[in-house]
C-alpha cells in the first residue's frame, strides 16, 4: 500500500503545475490531478515553489485552508468514482453533480461526507464504512 508523506503530496502537486506550465507529458494520475489544479487557480502561488510548499504550516490554528489536502481530496474522490469504489459512489457522485449542475461542487459536498467517514472510523477504531459514506452522499441528493 502506498502511503505518501505530506512532503510527497506537496511535491506531487507542485510537479503537476510545473509540468503543466512546461507542457510536459503527464502520467495518468498527474493528468487527473491537473484537472483539479486548473479548477483551483487560487492555489497556483502555493504550488509554484516546492521548497516553500514543504516548509509551510497549514495548521488549523493558522486558519488557512490547506490547498494540498483540498486537492488530494478531489483526487481521491475522482479515483473512487473512476473505479466505483466504494460501490455506488460513481452513481451518487454523478447524480449529485447533475443536481448541482457542477462536478466541482458535488466533490465539495462529497468531501464533507468523506471527512465524516474518516472521523467516525478513527473515533470508533473501526475500518472506514464505504456503504455509510455512499449513503451519506445520497442523503445530500
Amino acid at each position: 500500500m502506498f502511503t505518501p508523506s505530506s512532503h510527497d503530496v506537496r511535491r506531487f502537486f507542485c510537479e503537476v503545475l510545473r509540468k503543466q506550465r512546461a507542457r510536459e507529458i503527464l502520467t495518468p494520475l498527474e493528468a487527473m490531478a491537473q484537472d483539479w489544479v486548473q479548477q483551483h487557480p487560487e492555489y497556483e502561488e502555493a504550488l509554484s515553489d516546492v521548497e516553500a510548499a514543504i516548509a509551510r504550516d497549514y495548521s488549523v490554528e493558522g486558519g488557512q485552508a490547506n490547498p494540498f489536502l483540498h486537492l488530494s481530496m478531489h483526487l481521491s474522490i475522482a479515483e473512487q468514482v473512476s473505479i466505483d469504489q466504494p460501490r455506488g459512489i460513481r452513481d451518487a457522485c454523478q447524480a449529485l453533480a447533475r443536481k448541482l449542475d457542477s462536478e466541482h461542487e458535488a466533490h465539495h459536498i462529497i468531501m464533507e461526507c468523506l471527512g465524516e467517514m474518516i472521523w467516525t472510523s478513527q473515533r470508533r477504531g473501526l475500518p472506514p464504512d464505504g456503504a455509510a459514506y455512499v449513503e451519506s452522499i445520497r442523503r445530500r441528493l
